[in-house]
């Protein structure tokens, strides 16, 4: 490996789901550019959030810790922007930094972003058509798509850079979020009807009334700012729901076409550069995204589509193309950053590096990830608040559905229920088997795993959950 230090560019998208991405075998939609660093690189197949939200999860990938730690659990709960972070580190040890795009993790002081050379960022969700932008000297509003705008401005930085020292820029997009503006260079795309998940039409049959109370069908939940447009009026209930899923997909998969557009921009600008092999370049989204699976829009939830993050990698100069099959978290990143980088982590941070499985170099297996929503029955999703583990194979998922007074919850409760899934037999999870007596050892067992864990973790259990008789 070469003794140069690598410069780090972290593309990252809001809610675009992996199976939406080329190189994870959409059948929807292609991405030949984010293929293209998956195809120079590794691709992480198996990459979780541990909350599946926006603002939680970006605090996580930049303090290399979990939300009860960072204190961002919510959409509103926003960031100590004074935390340690992988960020601060980088540039303590003498590396150039910038952040330019979706920050989303509040704004004001005591939230800007901070350890930043040059920041520039969109304020809360912000806009995708001629979208308001706040600096160190306030907001202005710039023409353009959003998209294109934060690769402009990414770009221009770097390009001003004098010197020799290494630099870590962060690229963060609005896309594909709702509501699912495309630009007008990508309208033409999608008008073929879009394929329909296998899950489309699940009944929940085995589900708990947890799962069910979230406000997030496309049947039911979708709204005429998502769609643009009103339905015909002569369609059937479930035609008008596939009728739904396909006007939100062509928007949302013509998203997608700036971004991938925009990642090859970065892609061409380094390589013009002479820096493509001496870079880090990840692209990745905040949380994973429910296409139509299991009849959803929005994420939250631990279920596969919502937990798994689509996460490239390449570096050309360190790190052979591959594929990393090993079970990695958001957590894990800032970690990994600093070790490519040379530098020590926080002692706070509580993620593991993957640089070795970067490296082909032997590295400790994980036995399981831990996760946790906290946002419960808020306004708009009314998803429950929920924790649990997953190993390889199962998945552990226990609803305590209480907000704990939290801002962005709603305040009423409800029982605590359970749901486990055997992720070999049924990959779906279309199946809980909790109740099934030929999985109670395992179950029993997930339970002891899941409470040691959030002991390692420092998180505390709900009251409402027992203590595991093995703990």
């Amino acid at each position: 490996m070469s003794s140069k230090r690598p410069n780090i560019a972290m593309i990252l998208t809001d809610d675009h789901a992996a199976h939406a991405v080329g190189a994870y075998g959409s059948v929807v939609n292609t991405t030949p550019r984010i293929d293209e660093i998956a195809r120079l690189g590794r691709r992480f197949d198996n990459c979780f959030a541990t909350n599946s939200l926006c603002s939680p999860s970006r605090a996580s990938i930049l303090t290399g810790t979990y939300s009860h730690v960072n204190g961002v659990t919510t959409l509103v709960t926003p960031i100590d922007a004074n935390q340690p972070t992988f960020v601060s580190a980088l540039r303590a040890a003498g590396y150039r930094t910038a952040m330019i795009g979706k920050w989303h993790m509040g704004d004001g002081d005591g939230h800007d972003p901070q350890n930043f050379d040059y920041w520039d960022v969109l304020i809360e969700q912000g806009e995708y058509l001629d979208p308001q932008f706040l600096d160190p000297t306030g907001l202005r509003t710039i023409p353009g798509y959003a998209t294109d705008i934060i690769t402009d401005l990414a770009l221009n930085w770097i390009s001003s850079l004098e010197g020799g020292d290494p630099w870590c820029v962060l690229i963060y997009h609005k896309a594909p979020h709702r509501p699912w503006l495309p630009s007008p260079a990508h309208q033409h795309l999608y008008t073929e009807p879009i394929p329909l998940p296998p899950t489309f039409d699940d009944d929940y049959a085995t589900r708990t009334s947890s799962a069910r109370r979230a406000a997030m069908r496309i049947a039911e939940h979708l709204t005429l700012q998502d769609l643009k447009v009103a339905p015909p009026a002569d369609l059937s209930y479930d035609e008008e729901a596939l009728w739904k899923y396909r006007r939100f997909m062509q928007d949302y998969l013509r998203c997608v076409a700036s971004v991938d557009d925009n990642v090859g921009r970065v892609t061409d600008f380094l390589k013009s550069r002479g820096e493509f092999d001496d870079t880090m370049l990840m692209y990745a989204s905040d949380q994973g995204f429910f296409l139509g699976d299991h009849g959803w829009f929005d994420k939250r939830f631990m279920y596969e589509e919502s937990l798994r993050m689509p996460l490239v990698l390449s570096y050309p100069r360190a790190v052979e193309p591959g594929v990393v099959t090993e079970m990695v978290t958001n957590v894990d990143w800032a970690q990994t950053i600093l070790e490519a980088a040379g530098v020590a982590p926080h002692p706070r941070m509580q993620g593991h590096s993957f640089w070795r499985l970067l490296r082909d170099e032997p590295a400790e297996k994980r036995d399981g990830v831990y996760y946790r929503y906290w946002e419960h029955d808020d306004v708009f999703h009314k998803a429950p608040a929920h924790y649990g583990y997953r190993t390889d194979r199962y998945k552990l998922i226990y609803f305590y559905n209480d907000g704990l007074g939290l801002p962005g919850c709603g305040t009423w409760t409800y029982p605590p229920e359970w749901e486990l899934y055997d992720l070999e037999a049924d990959p779906a999870e279309l199946r809980n088997v909790y109740e099934e007596p030929a999985y109670a050892t395992i179950r029993e067992g997930l339970k002891t795993a899941m409470w040691q864990e959030q002991a390692r973790l420092g998180d505390k259990p709900h009251p409402s959950q027992p203590k595991p008789v093995h703990a």
